[in-house]
Order: structure tokens, then C-alpha cells, then sequence
């Protein structure tokens, strides 16, 4: 099969994080059974999902994992003109359906690959790590890079294929997702003496947050390797209050940190929390009860730091005819790799730029210079 005929069948597979990835992981083993190569599933808790590693090659160390992630974003409420789940070719050279470019058009130049390599007598092994819910916080990965580093001889390097337009990508930032939740005292709205409005201090602590990113910026913790420079600090979501005439007893928001491999998240969760304290102590003056609870909704996704990745950097480069490397302010499962020792990039075909949008779309020549990359990474790898 083809890498187009391939993604056809991947884009198929309506794996929304939200739901079961089982049926594109059965799938994915058929294809391998069909052509000898050995996997192993790492399921999820409740067993609704799994990450699959898979080995070509020889049970050696080194070598190369090949890292993407099988779940996808919602396509709900987004204008799509074609079924997102059915691999379209409107004869434009792109190919559109839900994941094309973020990211099974990656797993599919890799699989499609596989009947080559398993005819090749290779040196190290290529290793396939499909996981499952990247999407909502990087959480089937740890599990499987767990299993691998404890099961299996350690890999020399690895390639995670989020879409760079087959650039090599050597750094990115840290994510995290949190809650903050504002209780103050109910009152009626005549009487603001009486009472503690939440969404008033909510108010002040979601400017905080943003003020935070001007400190950043005149202390120069800055990296101009990204485009937005520093540590970003968002607030995408709020809720509070029951009615106009009413001072909200409660009111809570969603917000981010993507840090820069130079910050901690810790640091700068600090600073908010610190704030969070003060407004608290001023709140508790009128209204013992009143607080402020901040929870994280997600392990903090670790950042990618362009370190000790000089061998898989020249292999990339090697490959791709000496493109130059570069940073992304989005978060993969690269820092995750990076952190347990594993040498790290990120290089795949697509623009992050059609990512989550509705008609995604992975142009064929991308999805060409994928199946070469993989093409060439199997002449490399053999023994000499």
C-alpha cells in the first residue's frame, strides 16, 4: 500500500480523543502481521485505548524510533465542506480529511515503508511508537516510553513526526493546562459591602496573569529562536455569576503556561500564585470563607530543548539535504522522550498551520517528502 492509500485508511478511523482508538490500532497490526513485524500493545488504565510499539529489525540497541501520535481533534462545529473522516482528493494537490497533516500523514509514510525495510538487513532497528491521547495533554505517551526503555535494548535516537514541512525541529515549549476557581460571597448587588465578588477578583488575578508575560519580557527571558519570544501565559475560558444584580459567589477560568526549555513552570506559576494570596488575604478580611484553589488539568508536558542532539540532528539533515533547524511554540511528545534521555527531534510532513482547523489538509508533495524521508532512512540504516 501506498503512503496516500494508507492515510486513507488511518483518516478512516474517527479517533477523536474523546473516543476509542482500538480500531486503527487493530488495524496497524494487521498491516504488520501481513509483513512479519513484531508489536506490542501498552493499553491504557481502562483498556479503551493503546499506544502499539513496533520493531523492524534487529532487537539491538540503537537505531531510530519513529514517534506519532493516533488521536485527533474535534470537528465539531467547524465549516467542513467533506466528510472529515473520508480521505478527499479535490485534484488541487492537497489531500483533506481530519488528521492528514496532524499527524497520521507521518504514520502513514512510515507504514508505508515497512515492507521495504523488512526486505533490507539492517544494522539497528527502526521502532514505530504510535500513542493515544496526545491531544489532551500528552498522556498516553509516558506509559509507552516507559515500556520501551524497560522492555526492549535502548534506541539511539527519535523522530517525532508532528508537522514541521519535513524541517527538523529542535525545541519547544513546555504546556500546561490549569483551573483557577474564585470563592467569594454572595450579596446583593445593592450592597457591596456585604459581599466578596469572585469575578471582580477573578478580574484582577486573570490581569495578573498577563502582566506576567510583560515581566518576562523586561527581565529578557527571551529565546528569538520562537516567534512569540517568551513564556506565554493564556486565559481561554471563564465562567462566574448567576444574575446582574447579584455579587457572583464563584467564579473560575481555564488558563495556560507554555514555558520556554530556559523556564521553569513552577517559576511562573509562582508569581500568579502569589498574587492569588494576596487578593485571598483580602478577600478572607470580609468573608473568612472566600479562597482561591488553582488545579492543574494536565501533567505538565515537559519542554524540548535543543540539547545533546547532535547525532539525530545530523542524521535529519543527512536525510534532508541540510535543512536548517528551528523551534515551535506548540507542545509534542518530543520533551517527554527528551526527558527520559532519549536524543529528540521533530520533523514530519505538513504545516502546523492547517493543524485543528476544519477542510485539514496535507499537500501530496508533503506526503511525498515524507515517504522519501522514510525511504532513506531505511538505505541508512543498513548494515554495512
Amino acid at each position: 500500500m501506498t503512503a496516500a492509500q494508507l492515510l486513507d485508511r488511518l483518516v478512516g478511523f474517527a479517533t477523536v480523543s474523546r473516543d476509542s482508538n482500538l480500531d486503527l490500532i487493530a488495524f496497524v497490526e494487521g498491516y504488520l502481521d501481513e509483513h512479519g513485524v513484531e508489536y506490542w500493545r501498552v493499553e491504557s488504565d481502562d483498556g479503551r485505548k493503546a499506544n502499539l510499539l513496533a520493531r523492524i529489525g534487529p532487537a539491538v540497541a540503537g537505531g531510530v524510533v519513529l514517534s506519532g501520535h493516533t488521536d485527533v481533534v474535534p470537528v465539531d462545529g467547524q465549516p467542513w465542506s467533506t466528510d472529515p473522516f473520508t480521505l478527499v482528493d479535490k485534484g488541487d494537490g492537497r489531500l483533506y480529511g481530519r488528521g492528514t497533516c496532524d499527524m497520521k500523514g507521518f504514520i502513514a509514510c512510515a507504514l508505508a515503508e515497512v515492507p521495504r525495510w523488512t526486505s533490507l538487513e539492517l544494522a539497528t532497528p527502526i521502532w514505530l511508537a504510535l500513542s493515544y491521547d496526545e491531544e489532551v495533554g500528552c498522556i498516553g505517551a509516558p506509559r509507552m516510553i516507559e515500556t520501551l526503555l524497560a522492555d526492549y535494548p535502548r534506541p539511539a535516537a527519535v523522530i517525532v513526526g508532528e508537522p514541521t514541512m519535513m524541517h527538523p525541529v529542535v525545541a519547544h515549549k513546555g504546556a500546561t493546562n490549569l483551573r483557577t476557581t474564585v470563592t467569594g460571597r454572595a450579596s446583593h448587588s445593592s450592597q457591596v459591602n456585604q459581599g466578596v465578588s469572585a469575578i471582580h477578583v477573578a478580574a484582577r488575578l486573570v490581569t495578573r496573569i498577563e502582566d506576567v508575560m510583560a515581566e518576562l519580557q523586561a527581565e529578557g527571558r527571551v529565546d528569538e529562536a520562537f516567534n512569540v519570544v517568551h513564556s506565554s501565559l493564556h486565559v481561554g475560558k471563564i465562567q462566574g455569576g448567576t444574575a446582574i444584580n447579584i455579587m457572583a459567589r464563584e467564579c473560575a477560568f481555564e488558563w495556560e503556561i507554555r514555558h520556554l526549555p530556559s523556564d521553569r513552570f513552577e517559576d511562573l506559576l509562582g508569581r500568579v500564585n502569589a498574587t492569588a494570596a494576596e487578593l485571598e488575604a483580602e478577600m478572607r478580611k470580609r468573608a473568612p470563607e472566600a479562597g482561591i484553589v488553582t488545579e492543574a488539568l494536565n501533567t505538565t508536558v515537559p519542554a524540548l530543548a535543543d540539547d545533546n542532539n547532535a547525532e539525530v540532528l545530523a542524521l535529519c539533515r543527512v536525510l534532508l539535504d541540510e535543512r536548517p533547524a528551528g523551534a515551535v511554540a506548540y507542545a509534542t511528545e518530543a520533551g517527554q522522550f527528551q526527558r527520559q534521555g532519549l536524543p529528540t527531534v521533530i520533523c514530519g510532513p505538513g504545516s502546523i498551520g492547517q493543524a485543528h482547523q476544519p477542510d485539514e489538509y496535507i499537500d501530496i508533495e508533503q506526503l511525498e517528502a515524507g515517504a522519501h524521508f522514510m525511504a532513506a532512512l531505511g538505505e541508512r540504516l543498513q548494515r554495512k
